[in-house]
């Protein structure tokens, strides 16, 4: 009996480990599981929240015509695209106008070979005379209207305007003909008699183009001017096409794209075994994705300037890219930033050797640095208060030199307000480190006078 009961025992232990080594094969399986899944759902997520990124900034900055004008106003600031306006300004009015064939008519025979010279010459003036007059805050207005127009036009064309579609020929184009206008008055004011006549052309501040501008700018001329004269072509029907479908699916699928990117970063989280190694996760991600998208719009950049002439234009191309881009591009930088500490961070409060060792280390440095901390804390209340005018007067110094190179009214008030918050510690702490002498003095032991030995002995 006692036989039988032993092996039946032993049967149930053996049936007992082997349901347990059955669960903790689940577990293990369904661990893995959840792992995987987490990895697929936390990746998705950081992919959303680079999408997000650009779908936001392009509905903020392309498709706000506030906020585009105010993107592409410092260009003509900027070396290369002033240079390449002047170029293309003054090849069109040497092109329509025929300097060298009206210099060789004027000339006498044997000195009509000095109409080339001439020519060149009278190039490199009105070329001077069209980047001076693109550094004026005169052609800085024109250039924002005409950019707040253009831009109005290809928005309302994105939103299926059909007035405007008709009245653009299914086209969006910047016409420097004011430029044009303003370039050949300001020559007359120079060389009064470079066109032999009074132009008597008017005045354009804006940038729309005055009725009957084309015609009275080509009489002034003695020519007739084309239809393309000074005028080119932003978008055409195809690309615009292209741009309204593509308008419609981002506005159409933005927010979807940022409520997917929640969840699937929720789902991942709670689906994750081990939650730290999925955040640490999503920041990798992140950085990775950031790069990605990042290489892939530089490929689409230089695919795009490779079609522009090579030189001025395509300098200017590439300059008006990167500013346009440059919110994007500060955005991305603070996205990769954010990815890289968070894994850092999810990293270092891991299990690991070496982030055990750095917490500990750190434990250590903070012991031991603590009280001199404690020592240094408790003399700057009165050093400060010996030095509280030269630290003022630094402080100003310092904000004035950071103003100066401070281009915008949002970056002058946050200096504004970091040395308002540095003024006002400044006087706390001063105070606070005479009420705390005053203390001291009034809680210490009276002091003999001198001569007179201590009352007791």
């Amino acid at each position: 009996m006692a036989e039988d009961e032993l092996a039946r025992l032993r049967a149930e232990v053996e049936e007992l480990r082997s349901q347990l080594d059955r669960k903790q094969g689940r577990q293990r399986r369904l661990a893995v599981a959840r792992s995987c899944a987490a990895a697929v759902l936390v990746a998705l997520a950081a992919l959303g929240v680079v999408v997000s990124m650009v779908g936001v900034w392009a509905t903020w900055t392309v498709l706000d015509t506030d906020r585009w004008v105010a993107t592409v106003a410092p260009l003509p600031r900027q070396p290369e695209v002033a240079t390449a306006i002047a170029t293309y300004t003054t090849d069109e009015v040497f092109q329509v106008v025929d300097v060298r064939g009206r210099l060789a008519e004027v000339l006498p025979g044997p000195a009509a070979f000095v109409a080339g010279p001439l020519t060149g010459q009278l190039h490199e003036l009105v070329q001077r005379t069209v980047d001076q007059l693109v550094r004026t805050d005169q052609f800085q207005s024109l250039w924002t209207a005409a950019n707040r127009l253009v831009h109005q036009q290809a928005v309302a064309i994105l939103d299926g305007d059909s007035q405007v579609i008709a009245a653009t020929g299914d086209e969006v184009r910047i016409d420097l003909l004011p430029v044009v206008n303003q370039v050949l008055r300001q020559l007359e004011q120079q060389l009064p008699t470079l066109f032999g006549h009074r132009l008597d052309l008017p005045d354009v501040t804006s940038g729309e183009v005055p009725p009957q501008l084309r015609a009275i700018v080509g009489n002034a001329l003695g020519v007739t001017l084309p239809a393309d004269f000074a005028r080119f072509t932003v978008y055409r029907g195809d690309e615009l096409r292209q741009l309204q479908e593509g308008v419609v699916l981002a506005k159409r699928w933005l927010y979807g794209v940022i409520a997917a990117t929640v969840v699937a970063l929720a789902a991942a989280l709670w689906t994750s075994p081990t939650r730290r190694r999925t955040l640490l996760q999503f920041g990798v991600w992140l950085a990775v994705w950031v790069v990605a998208v990042t290489a892939a719009m530089r490929a689409v950049k230089a695919q795009v300037l490779v079609q522009v002439p090579a030189g001025v234009y395509r300098s200017a191309a590439d300059t008006a890219v990167t500013v346009v881009f440059s919110g994007l591009h500060r955005s991305g930088i603070g996205l990769l930033a954010a990815g890289c500490a968070l894994a850092v961070l999810a990293y270092l409060v891991g299990p690991g050797r070496l982030p055990v060792w750095l917490r500990r280390s750190a434990v250590a440095v903070c012991t031991r640095m603590w009280p001199v901390v404690r020592r240094i804390w408790a003399a700057c209340p009165g050093w400060i208060r010996r030095h509280v005018d030269l630290l003022r007067v630094a402080g100003v110094v310092v904000a004035a030199v950071v103003a100066s190179v401070l281009s915008s009214w949002t970056g002058l008030l946050v200096v504004a307000a970091v040395l308002g918050a540095y003024e006002l510690a400044l006087m706390f702490l001063a105070r606070g480190g005479g009420v705390a002498r005053r203390r001291a003095e009034r809680e210490a032991p009276p002091r003999a006078p001198a001569g007179h030995p201590p009352s007791g002995r």
